[in-house]
């Protein structure tokens, strides 16, 4: 809401001009510029918007300095200890916490929707068997518009709460079948006798030869993982979400822009990247070398999983995340991998070395669900796949915020031009 009694007073060229100023329930107050071009004349200049508001929202809030991340009011810890991910999934679509009533009808919705359109199954046969898992999730989502042509009215409220539920029911079966393409085994069909993540893990590592049976301990850990990165405020993939949707594009084409986003290893890659330099490293006797390099400031290698763009202090969602680490490497063993033997002397070595906890590189959420994909059976391409699966809700849930904001405007952010003013063509011969 705008402070009526607090206003910023910028001065060009011996002009003053008054902005009003929106005083938010939480967070740094904000310079509203909205009017700034039509008065004076000019723009403001911010490369990846770092200092400027896209928008307003309910949905979720970030304090980096003190390690805070809330869901509509709601500490991630708690969300993550106490509930599990499709709760959080209604906490994030509708406002509230369910009751146990409007829980079970929202289950049984999610639910029954998990089988996707049988002629996909055509679509992911157009793809080469070696395709990154992310490439298909890219291409089979956004296609869905055109198997769901019933949902893609964004001006029909219905018809966006069918596709919002539709995508959040089907993502996890699309990753599955683009994780079972790549491998060459038979797609595993959803049953709806299985929570979310259970569904999720049997349709991943079940075959029609033999049985399948969850281990609730990883289907916990998987949960938490999904709850863990539901949702991030306005981060790249969730404002490109928004820019999409500003022109009112289909949603699925709109959540497909959002995968396409996280696909980049600076946004959705660093668990695997955490992966990857875990394997680099080799073996625990080698740990002292990288933790010496990590230190030197001439060595631009640096430890992946630890510290965060965002929270200067501990990441909110690690220390939930380490608990079912601790879990899934107890149930699993780590006495045959050397990957997980790293990880956890590693991170012994940096909770105890000086130099990260003055630095408050801690590990973050990246390094634990990457040791928990692992351990599990997972292969670093598809970390990010599930990462976008996990996301979708987040995603939703902003797309449907925008797409009732009456204050919704296509996006057009503007630019500092550099380049030539006006040229006159010259004809080829003369030049």
């Amino acid at each position: 809401m705008t402070d009526e009694h607090k206003t910023a007073t910028l001065t060009v060229d011996g002009k003053s001009y008054e902005l009003p100023i929106f005083s938010p329930t939480a967070g740094p107050d904000v310079i509203d510029i909205r009017k700034l071009y039509a008065q004076a004349g000019v723009f403001t200049y911010d490369p990846g918007f770092t200092s400027t508001a896209s928008c307003d929202s309910t949905i979720t809030y970030i304090d980096g300095d003190a390690g805070i991340l809330l869901h509509r009011g709601y500490p991630i810890d708690q969300l993550a200890g106490k509930s599990h991910y499709l709760e959080v999934c209604y906490l994030l679509m509708y406002g509230e916490l369910p009751s146990a009533t409007e829980l079970e009808d929202f289950e049984a919705r999610i639910t029954n929707h998990t089988m996707i359109h049988e002629q996909m199954n055509y679509l992911f046969r157009g793809f080469r068997r070696d395709a990154a898992p992310m490439a298909v999730m890219v291409g089979v989502v956004g296609a869905m518009s055109a198997f769901y042509p019933d949902s893609t009215d964004v001006s029909d409220p219905w018809q966006r709460e069918v596709a919002s539920i539709r995508m959040i029911a089907k993502m996890p079966t699309i990753a599955a079948m683009a994780y079972k393409y790549t491998i060459g085994q038979p797609f595993v069909y959803p049953r709806n006798d299985l929570d979310y993540a259970s569904n999720f893990l049997s349709m991943c590592f079940a075959v029609p030869a033999e049985d399948y049976q969850v281990n609730p301990i990883l289907s916990r850990a998987m949960d938490r993982i999904f709850t863990l990165h539901a949702d991030h405020e306005q981060n790249a993939s969730t404002s490109t979400v928004r820019l999409a949707s500003s022109s009112g594009a289909n949603p699925f084409a709109c959540i497909a822009a959002g995968i396409a986003c996280l696909w980049g290893p600076a946004h959705g890659g660093a668990n695997q990247a955490c992966l990857e330099m875990l394997k680099e490293i080799g073996t625990p006797d080698r740990i002292p070398e990288f933790i010496a390099r990590a230190k030197d400031k001439n060595d631009p290698f640096r430890l992946m999983g630890f510290g965060h763009r965002v929270y200067k202090n501990t990441d909110p969602r690690a220390k939930v995340l380490k608990e079912s680490a601790d879990e899934v490497l107890d149930l699993l063993g780590i006495e045959d991998n050397p990957t997980l033997q790293v990880a956890r002397e590693l991170e012994k070595a940096a909770l105890a070395d000086p130099y990260f906890i003055e630095k408050k590189l801690f590990p973050n959420v990246d390094f634990y669900s990457g040791i928990i994909l692992e351990a599990m059976g997972f292969p670093t391409s598809m970390f990010t796949p599930i990462f976008a699966l996990a996301r979708t809700v987040g995603w939703v849930s902003q797309w449907k915020e925008m797409i009732g904001d009456p204050q919704n405007k296509i996006g057009r952010p503007r630019q500092l031009y550099q380049g030539d003013t006006q040229r006159d063509y010259v004809d080829v011969e003369d030049r």
